[in-house]
């Protein structure tokens, strides 16, 4: 038998395509079970992530195991073989070990060096504990691969590689300012309480946010998360709601973290769209005409930096009749009225288009919504012009103008779906689930800025790599080696075993015939005759047991089981039965993940 890993990762993968791919609990533990049901697999794990789907087994075939592996995924992610083939990849034996470990180590992971995938590969192994799909060789790697992950860890700088996904993607939310300032005294909302969503929490509370809400589908577990933040020491105060309190939630945080199971989206676009424009509207409301929107006193954040309108942009100058944020009152009250309702608003992006398009000098807009030369009064009042416009012409509109921005802006910060980095940041949200919780249009909302799995890993191709990293590739590499000496070691025992059964047996024979022949020997002279005839068997067994051990535990080795089992006609049987006791015993031994 042999290790084969099938699977697919954010490097052989565009996010789109993992996002469909992405397992459920049932669809994992439905996936093992239908693995080892296979004709080529004998034990499998399932190991996926936000970044990875691998199916890892341990086949006699492997064009079949590669075969029924491949189709298997495609089965129960959902996603056509076809479609799934060219991103997959394929690892054998060493290869496969050495792939297993490099992701334990944080090597291949989308930060490189994060910690966050031993906590999953610990998860992966204790799954096909539970099911009984983890046999002796699985049970083994992934042991050795958390062994090997935490060596990394401890003996070298790996992770100053990297950090955390969290941090990474807070990293990416705060742009140019240090994590930590950006954080000071905001409201952050965390939508789950998984492990990822706690390590949310945890990071965030770290780093000085003032106030963490948490909402979850289970009470009991966003309430626990929310006391172990209190007890935490950091000085954080935090709460626990119920989902439906997100959209209320909504307009009073300033970081949303999302990472949560669901199969579909957890945020659409016209629910942050509705919680922006409240917000705006309310504080508009509450200033009066005239007056820009106030912060809240307990948010703790510094001002923002220019007035806003409800689409997250001031307007370049105040009109006759139009208050310092550009908004007379007919248009407070229609924004008013609309959040309430909890509808789009059809002039949200009035302001940021109309100055875009005179910012940028372009082709016009496809559907006739950019101010024309001659026609003055249309230039002048956006709003009007966007009156009555159905939403699909709003969003080629949109494109149209976003295009402008990037060419007038030029340097927008990659990996990072935003607004221009002159435009302040209603709120700022972090999306780290797989599918996707927050839905992607919400980066076209002005006033919001959001950093997605997608946008990290076209971020993280640019971090630079540390210098720890080539000793981690070192340590893998040796592990590689030993775990193969080990595991080739280890197929050749229970012929070892055998061997020495079969001798124990010949002598047990011979004192007895010597017995029947010889029958005035007493006790202390049969005793000295059978250790004697025991002594002369082990010297002439020990020499070719411990060289076959050595000789099987290299390259190309595995064929000195057979040769032993054909020189001493050794009963395959007894050997199967030595290896089948070896393989109970282990997995009795190896407990739950550690």
């Amino acid at each position: 038998m042999s290790l084969l890993v099938v699977g697919l990762s954010h490097r052989s993968a565009p996010v789109s395509v993992l996002e469909r791919a992405s397992l459920s609990a049932d669809a994992k533990v439905k996936l093992l079970h239908d693995t080892l049901a296979a004709e080529p697999a004998a034990e499998a794990a399932v190991l996926a992530t936000c970044n990875r789907i691998e199916l890892y087994a341990d086949v006699d075939k492997f064009h079949a195991g590669v075969a029924e592996l491949s189709t298997l995924l495609a089965q129960h992610s959902g996603v056509a073989l076809e479609e799934l083939t060219p991103y997959l990849y394929v690892h054998y034996e060493d290869r496969a070990v050495h792939h297993l470990f490099s992701v334990a180590c944080g090597l291949d992971s989308m930060v490189v060096g994060e910690g966050q995938i031993l906590g999953q590969i610990k998860d992966a192994l204790a799954l096909g504990q539970e099911q009984h799909t983890a046999g002796r060789l699985i049970n083994d790697l992934f042991q050795q691969a958390l062994r090997v992950g935490k060596r990394a860890h401890s003996e070298t700088g790996i992770d100053r590689a990297g950090q955390s996904l969290v941090t990474f993607g807070l990293e990416q939310l705060a742009v140019h300012l240090p994590v930590g300032e950006w954080a000071a005294g905001k409201r952050a909302l965390v939508i789950g309480a998984g492990s990822m969503s706690s390590l949310a929490a945890a990071t965030l509370a770290r780093v000085g946010v003032a106030e963490i809400v948490v909402a979850n589908r289970t009470a009991e577990r966003a309430e626990r998360l929310a006391e172990i933040l209190v007890a935490s020491g950091t000085g954080v105060t935090a709460s626990a709601v119920a989902m439906s309190g997100v959209p209320d939630e909504l307009t009073r945080v300033d970081v949303v973290v999302s990472c949560t199971g669901a199969t579909g989206l957890v945020l659409t676009a016209d629910d942050v769209m509705g919680a922006v424009s409240w917000a705006a509207a309310d504080g508009l409301a509450q200033a009066g005409p005239g007056s820009a929107p106030a912060e809240p006193e307990s948010r703790g954040a510094a001002p923002d930096p220019a007035p806003q309108t409800p689409a997250g942009l001031g307007l370049a100058s105040a009109e006759p009749g139009v208050n310092a944020d550009g908004m007379d009152a007919e248009v407070v009250a229609r924004l008013v009225a609309a959040a309430r309702d909890g509808g789009r608003l059809a002039d949200a992006g009035a302001a940021r288009t109309i100055t875009a398009g005179a910012a940028v000098d372009r082709d016009g807009c496809p559907v006739g919504l950019d101010a024309p030369a001659g026609d003055p009064a249309r230039a002048a009042d956006g709003r009007a012009a966007l009156t009555g416009v159905d939403a699909n012409s709003l969003e080629l509109h949109g494109t149209w103008a976003d295009q402008g921005e990037a060419a007038a802006q030029r340097q927008p910060r990659r990996g990072t779906r935003t607004q221009a980095d002159g435009a302040a940041v209603r709120l700022a949200l972090l999306d780290l689930a797989m599918p996707r919780d927050i839905d992607a249009a919400v980066h076209r909302i002005p006033g919001v800025r959001l950093v997605d799995i997608e946008s990290l890993a076209e971020a993280s191709a640019d971090a630079p790599m540390a210098a720890d990293v080539d000793a981690v590739r070192a340590i893998v590499a040796g592990e590689v080696a030993a775990f193969g000496a080990a595991q080739r070691a280890a197929h050749i025992t229970p012929t070892v075993v055998a061997l020495r059964a079969m001798a124990a047996e010949v002598v047990a024979m011979e004192v007895a015939r010597l017995d029947g022949r010889v029958p005035d020997l007493d006790e202390r002279q049969r005793a000295e005759v059978t250790q004697t005839v025991r002594r002369v068997v082990d010297k002439l067994l020990h020499a070719p047991t411990v060289r076959v051990k050595q000789l099987a535990s290299e390259p190309g080795g595995a064929g000195y089981a057979d040769a032993l089992r054909e020189l001493f006609d050794l009963d395959p049987l007894t050997v199967a039965s030595v290896s089948r006791a070896d393989a109970a015993d282990k997995n009795d031994d190896s407990g739950r993940a550690s």
